[in-house]
């Protein structure tokens, strides 16, 4: 399973909803849209897997219109296409290895390093500010031997981040409900790592939909970590939906918590619309533009 068809599939969950919809057109493309981000203190990205039915170029510029900066999640095929509307890729693919196969395994580490030496300097020049890679599957491996194993790898590919200045975020996932038996399931463990590893380029991509399943008490984790979190998702819990009533965590508060701490990188709203897609976006950029 590749990591786009991780997304492939998570975005199941709302395929039928999606194709069902009838998006607004004019001719044969969709309408402007007004700016929704006011106040621009928290940098918002979108998650480019979660709209995929609408055409690259016609979604970049309608988040471009909302006044969002950056999409998440593109393939570097896809990373100058969203340039002339003023966009960065804010979190690429660039060969970090698949959810279940990744750093916990030495195995993997020769062709990420490999990936990562000849993609990472690409990236820098197309100004995608992270890339992404994960701990992997545990398979029976102690936590013990994972953190060894994760350090291990990136320590060998540490040096390109920092010299070409893109940072590598590892995600982290709940093993309860999507990823079963994903090793970097609890945020100590990727703290832990991180901290080994002691690089300004090495950090955490914190997913909040994830860690809220895995273990609440989201916004104490946040203020304690920040320093080993690069990069932050959202998602309605439960069911990875809207960012609205439906779900359980107060998304002004966090985004305010996350605000204050003085959080410099991106923010990128990763849920499965259930109604109007962009409708459900505009609504989760104002709520979230703290």
């Amino acid at each position: 399973m590749t990591s786009i068809n991780r997304r492939d599939a998570l975005f199941g969950i709302g395929a039928t909803a999606l194709s069902s919809l009838l998006l607004p057109k004019i001719g044969n493309a969709l309408p402007r849209f007004d700016r929704v981000v006011k106040n621009g203190r928290l940098k918002q990205s979108v998650s480019r897997w979660c709209y995929g039915k609408i055409p690259l170029n016609e979604f970049a510029r309608a988040i471009a219109d909302l006044g969002l900066t950056a999409m998440d999640l593109l393939e570097e095929k896809d990373w100058p296409v969203i340039a002339p509307y003023g966009l960065i890729c804010s979190m690429g693919y660039a060969g970090g290895g698949t959810i279940p196969d990744a750093l916990n395994n030495p195995a993997n580490h020769d062709k990420i390093v490999k990936n990562f030496e000849e993609r990472i300097p690409r990236a820098a020049k197309m100004k995608v500010a992270n890339v992404i890679t994960f701990f992997g599957n545990r398979r029976g491996l102690s936590d013990a031997q994972a953190h060894e194993n994760c350090v291990l790898g990136l320590n060998r590919i540490k040096k390109v981040a920092e010299n070409e200045g893109v940072t590598i975020c590892v995600e982290l996932l709940n093993s309860k409900v999507d990823h079963k038996d994903y090793q970097g399931d609890h945020t100590a463990f990727g703290v832990e790592v991180v901290k080994a590893v002691n690089s300004p380029r090495v950090k955490l991509l914190y997913d909040i939909y994830h860690m809220q399943i895995m273990e609440g008490d989201v916004i104490r984790t946040i203020r304690q970590n920040q320093d080993y979190i690069g990069h932050f998702h959202t998602g309605g819990v439960p069911g990875r939906n809207e960012l609205d009533g439906t779900q359980e965590l107060n998304w002004a508060a966090v985004c305010k918590a996350i605000v204050d701490l003085g959080y410099k990188g991106y923010l990128a709203h990763e849920f499965v619309p259930k109604r109007d897609p962009l409708t459900s976006l505009r609504e989760a950029i104002a709520l979230c533009d703290v």
